[in-house]
């Protein structure tokens, strides 16, 4: 369980976190002065206390195709972006704004604020309640960011995704699964869909099997660390293999009814589902039909970057199984319910078809970092001849920081400061791999893991990786001391004696370990994302 937050004294107490973003980060600023985002509402925006979120949450900026505020999105909220185009402009990551960085005047957001800013978004953008933090869970860090007290953390729910005009796509949705409170877990379990009737026939294949769609929306509630949709291979004439574990409604009035997924109103208002195994990307589950990893193919899933390439599409099933790969977390104190939406938008512009990679073969390759160090670690990936590069993004877990790639001449194409929210690049015009020598295909990718180094180089035994703090699901040998005589070695948990700082004063904890790897958040992983694409023959 996650402890409340202690109580605190200062000065300015707020009844959640964008209240104080209202207060810290509009009004202070200057940003609700009557010439700004006051009565003059410059570019529509209008910030005052009254009118503000209402500006802001799913709005349409002006002057650009993103929203103001996309919740669980900052890196596609438009006024992140142009507070971090004066702040810190590598944030940007390709997307460009116009007219002037905010704040026009005055002083521009600290590092601190924009941080607190993207971390609001981030956990949906509520208009009430305090977020948690993505490092301790509670709500101290970014009350210090905002300089301001805030009540402890609840959940968020965010409010749910619009599907797409009929005609011009359709939408997934993920039957909601349970979080209790100060829990970690990935999950995996299936539901069954069928879009029949609801696709263009313009936009089928001639097969009539597949439709093909060249952009995605989502939208998920803010404990999520990732979820992966899933094509599984199995065939639907396995629906009702017993190692599915039987098929229930999600949630509401008949919640844990069982239910006949191919009935679309088995559950009313709810979703009929598979049982939840736990599962890493859901290797192991279902029917076992003798393929690698569990009958998952990791290639197949559902996932439409937003490519800018002409003609660029990829090709979905009208309907089947789909597993859902879940990994989620809640840092609060209060169970919550976990809630995913996907729409896929249509195309008949067939000029490159993508292929997803994700890259694992260096996935623990940050394990065994010891406890107060910070290391620099990098691998590569060569590509096929002829092959056009569509995106790149990134994936470690929380003790990883600055992920980078280097084309084959040095040059920097791609940076991510962010583990819970990484950076997705998408290269218009596609990057092509077209050299004879795979060392001119071939890309350098690296980051750096940070096991309890403080900004002035000093051990933080607070972001070091320690035993007691260890989830469930993952462990680790101390090899160092956590309290007392911080960074000293040590000799495993029953070694705090060691610790002391002074023979017998029992204020010594063996307690810091090596960074280890593993699929919760507390471990590390080095994975490089990706999409390439092949032109289609006339």
């Amino acid at each position: 369980m996650v402890d409340p937050d202690p109580p605190a004294e200062c000065s300015d107490s707020f009844a959640g976190t964008y209240d104080a973003i209202q207060t810290v980060l509009f009004e202070r600023k200057g940003c609700t002065a009557a010439a700004c985002h006051g009565s003059a509402a410059s570019g529509g925006l209008d910030l005052r206390r009254e009118a503000a979120y209402a500006s802001l949450i799913d709005v349409a900026a002006t002057g650009s195709p993103l929203r103001r505020i996309y919740p669980k999105e900052p890196l596609k909220s438009y006024l992140f972006l142009k507070v971090a185009a004066r702040t810190d402009p590598s944030l940007l990551g390709g997307e460009t704004i116009t007219g002037s960085p905010m704040p026009f005047s005055g002083d521009a957001l600290t590092v601190g604020q924009l941080e607190a800013l993207r971390i609001w978004i981030e956990a949906g953008a509520p208009q009430t309640g305090a977020v948690a933090d993505n490092q301790g869970g509670g709500s101290r860090r970014l009350a210090e960011l905002l300089g301001a007290c805030l009540p402890d953390p609840s959940p968020v729910e965010v409010a749910p995704l619009p599907p797409p005009a009929p005609g011009e796509g359709v939408q997934l949705v993920m039957p909601p699964h349970p979080v209790p409170a100060g829990s970690e877990s990935e999950i995996c379990f299936a539901s069954y869909f069928d879009f029949t009737g609801h696709i263009p026939e313009q936009y089928l294949d001639p097969t009539g099997e597949f439709y093909y769609a060249k952009r995605e929306e989502k939208r998920e509630d803010p404990n999520t660390h990732h979820i992966i949709v899933m094509k599984p291979t199995v065939s639907l004439d396995r629906i009702d293999d017993p190692s599915f574990g039987g098929w229930v409604c999600a949630d509401g009035a008949r919640a844990g009814e069982t239910c006949d997924p191919l009935d679309p109103d088995a559950c009313g208002t709810s979703l009929c589902r598979t049982a939840i195994k736990d599962s890493i990307t859901c290797i192991g589950f279902g029917p076992d039909e003798g393929r690698p990893n569990g009958g998952i193919n990791f290639d197949e899933t559902y996932l439409i970057p937003e490519i800018k390439a002409p003609g660029f599409y990829t090709k979905l099933p009208v309907k089947g199984l789909v597993y859902w790969n879940s990994h989620a977390f809640n840092l609060t104190t209060k169970d919550t319910l976990h809630h995913v939406w996907r729409n896929f938008y249509f195309t008949d512009d067939l000029q490159l078809e993508m292929t997803h990679f994700n890259d694992f073969h260096a996935i623990g390759i940050a394990a065994g970092t010891p406890p107060f160090t910070e290391k620099t670690y990098c691998s590569t990936r060569t590509f096929e001849q002829g092959q056009k590069l569509l995106y790149l993004a990134s994936h470690t877990h929380r003790r990883g920081g600055l992920f980078w790639v280097e084309a084959p001449d040095g040059s920097r194409i791609y940076e991510s400061p962010f583990y819970d929210d990484p950076v997705f690049l998408a290269f218009d015009p596609p990057i092509v791999f077209d050299a004879a020598d795979p060392a001119e295909r071939t890309l350098t990718y690296c980051a750096i893991y940070n096991n309890g180094v403080d900004e002035d180089g000093e051990p933080d035994p607070e972001t070091v990786t320690r035993l007691s703090r260890k989830p469930e699901r993952s462990t680790c040998t101390p090899v160092a001391c956590a309290e007392g005589r911080i960074g000293a070695p040590c000799a495993g948990a029953s070694d705090h004696a060691t610790c002391d700082t002074e023979p017998g004063s029992g204020d010594g904890l063996c307690d810091a370990c090596a960074i280890t790897g593993g699929a919760t958040t507390d471990d590390e992983m080095f994975v490089l994302l990706g999409g390439t694409g092949l032109d289609v023959a006339p």
